[in-house]
């Protein structure tokens, strides 16, 4: 079950990065801490680990050797978020700027609340 709910937020992240530009920081990164309970620490190299070959090698390295970096958390979210992104991409490209931007300011006004909310 939680390798299929990696895949979900790899997907759901794919889908949004395509869509309106984000990804790692702003969804798998509180995906990880809210869905799965990992420590901001945790979710934070592991979303680095996954992004490693076109992002941030150096900072997931320094995580891994600190013991904060889920390999197959990392490996199976990646999966999805290459299947999402091509989903996300061809929908931003069909819908109107003016909806776009509305989606991406309402995204990122949700998860803001529910990073400052949350316990």
């Amino acid at each position: 079950m939680q390798v299929f709910l990696f895949l979900v937020v790899g997907v759901m992240a794919g889908m949004l990065s395509g869509l309106i530009g984000i990804g790692g920081g702003i969804i798998i990164v509180p995906a990880l801490v809210i869905l799965f309970g990992f420590s901001q620490h945790t979710a934070q190299g592991t979303t680095l680990a996954l992004m490693v070959p076109p992002i941030g090698l150096l900072a997931a390295w320094a995580y891994y050797k600190a013991g904060f970096v889920d390999l197959k958390a990392a490996t199976i979210i990646c999966i999805g978020f290459v299947a999402g992104s091509v989903l996300g991409a061809n929908f931003a490209t069909a819908i109107p700027e003016a909806m776009l931007r509305k989606i991406f300011g309402g995204i990122l006004l949700l998860v803001a609340l529910k990073m400052i909310f949350t316990k």
